[in-house]
């Protein structure tokens, strides 16, 4: 039997990146970001692995790369930011 996986996004915004957490609607964030960067600039919001939830600024000027990739299955990345593990959260 071969190992469970799921496909991760990742997101690329200026220098840094950040893995989504399952259940983020991509087609939804895309549209957020570039209302986003029509209007001049805007706080907009997603769920990162860890269950973190992010706020970033997103303007004309800012540079963003969405790419995906299989992963092993992890069971804890359900996208509850409700429920954090991972890093600062001792998970």
């Amino acid at each position: 039997m071969g190992t469970e996986t799921m496909v991760r996004t990742q997101i690329a915004i200026g220098e840094n990146s950040y893995h989504l957490a399952q259940g983020q609607d991509l087609d939804d964030l895309e549209r957020r970001i570039e209302e986003a960067v029509h209007a001049g600039g805007r706080f907009e919001r997603f769920v990162a692995v860890g269950n973190r939830e992010m706020w970033v600024l997103f303007t004309p000027h800012t540079s963003v790369t969405l790419s995906v990739e299989t992963v092993e299955f992890d069971s804890r990345d359900t996208g509850d930011a409700d429920e954090p593990f991972g890093d600062f959260f001792g998970g």
